[in-house]
């Protein structure tokens, strides 16, 4: 015999299932036959344009196993530009990094940060794409030099 306690309690059931009930008494619709507030693209990401390689600056040099390549997808209307790659280089200070591919030009400044080198604690680096194409690095000091940039995480609103 199980014994039941004075006090109210709640199964995670039961709430889920108020949850879902109570959009639909608000608006008098059941949730399961309710119509989607917008279309969404259908694969969820488009590729805008493929990834293609950057041309490098003097001085940097793409890893062969990671090259250095942009894309532009939209998600959700919004487009993103993304690089990837790995570059090694000896960066003193402020420099160009390549230049993009005709098909991706930036209607503005977009920036972002990527890791780069750890030295001196100092391990992650501001890289800009510009309206005239070019992938420039912000933060290289003789003091702290940059050896190496991986450009895999970035990804920034284009338009």
């Amino acid at each position: 015999m199980s014994e039941q306690s004075s006090s109210p309690s709640t199964s995670r059931r039961s709430l889920l299932t108020a949850a879902l009930a109570a959009p639909a008494a608000a608006v008098g619709v059941p949730l399961a036959t309710a119509a989607p507030a917008a279309a969404a693209p259908v694969d969820g990401c488009q590729t805008v344009v493929d990834w293609t390689a950057v041309t490098p600056a003097a001085g940097i040099t793409p890893d062969a196993a990671a090259p250095l390549q942009a894309r532009v997808i939209r998600l959700a209307g919004t487009e993103f530009l993304q690089l990837r790659g790995t570059l090694t280089c000896n960066l003193t200070a402020d420099a160009t990094l390549g230049t993009l591919p005709s098909t991706i030009v930036p209607p503005k400044l977009t920036r972002g940060v990527v890791p780069r080198n750890n030295n001196q604690g100092v391990n992650a680096i501001r890289v800009e794409a510009n309206t005239a194409r070019a992938l420039k690095v912000y933060g290289p000091q003789s003091s702290n030099p940059v050896t190496w940039i991986q450009l895999d995480s970035f990804s920034s609103v284009l338009r």
